[in-house]
């Protein structure tokens, strides 16, 4: 006589459940992208003099912040990161700083001919582009990891992707909430861009291309143009006036306080949601 021994299945440890848990995951993947790039700089800063601190601190704590995303999804998320998948990175980023760039070029563009927008003188050197490069390549990597392949993707998974693009919208403009000159124009703006990033990221499952859209345009207007980047100094090559009301110029914050910008990237995301395939968590 067989006797049939049903098969136990083991019940997964506290510690297991935790680290499963989408908000702890969010946390987690949250300090492993800002660690190791607030860390990097202080270190840099404290042992490095500030001649030899030119160019390089700013894309090697870039770099060692997805070396720390890659470990988080390897270690606590038992995966691969395909999200990270280097073949045709080099492509879709950039296509995608030519698409911010567009799109930046677009208002500026806009308001040019509104007679709001005039380049006013050159610079003396072409060492300013040489430091918002770095910069914003740093920028653009950790904001794209932070709030598209962690917060996005890890709401997505378990609330869907409604519930994750209200949650981008609400967290990535409250996190421009401390910058300088910011007001209620420029939040809607800055939570229609994060529509915006999320859209291309769902194109490709990807970083890549919200990362060159990020840093095409930032790049655009701190590098290229001396306009206000989110509130931040302006410092581009070329020396730009902005005569006119703030609704349109978006005065000291930038032009992403401009009502203009909010009609190009409103636009700019309703185009790409629609290219976005529909095998997505619509719940």
């Amino acid at each position: 006589m067989s006797i049939a021994r049903q098969a136990v299945t083991p019940v997964p440890s506290f510690i297991t459940r935790l680290l499963a848990h989408p908000v702890t995951r969010i946390v987690l993947g949250i300090a492993a992208v800002m660690l190791p790039i607030t860390l990097t700089l202080a270190l840099i800063h404290a042992a490095v003099p500030a001649p030899f601190r030119v160019v390089w601190p700013m894309p090697l704590a870039a770099v060692l912040s997805f070396l720390s995303y890659r470990y988080f999804t390897l270690i606590i998320e038992k995966r691969q990161p395909s999200e990270l998948a280097l073949q045709g990175a080099a492509r879709e980023a950039g296509m995608g700083a030519g698409i911010g760039a567009a799109l930046g070029l677009s208002v500026a563009g806009i308001l040019a001919v509104a007679g709001a927008f005039i380049v006013t003188a050159s610079g003396t050197s072409w060492d300013i582009l040489l430091k918002c490069l770095p910069e914003q390549i740093m920028v653009a990597t950790f904001e794209e990891l932070m709030f598209r392949a962690v917060i996005f993707r890890i709401v997505e998974q378990r609330w869907g992707t409604r519930t994750a693009l209200a949650a981008s919208f609400l967290l990535f403009a409250l996190a421009h909430l401390q910058n300088d000159s910011i007001g209620a124009l420029a939040i809607l703006n800055t939570g229609v861009v994060s529509l915006t990033l999320c859209a291309a990221y769902m194109l490709t499952r990807r970083v890549w291309l919200p990362i060159g859209i990020h840093f095409g345009w930032n790049f655009l207007y701190d590098g290229i143009f001396a306009v206000p980047v989110s509130g931040h100094q302006a410092r581009g090559w070329l020396q730009v006036s902005l005569p006119g009301p703030e609704w349109l110029t978006g005065g000291a914050y930038g032009v992403e306080a401009s009502v203009l910008t909010l009609l190009v990237w409103a636009v700019a995301t309703v185009l790409v949601l629609r290219q976005r395939p529909r095998n997505v968590l619509a719940h």
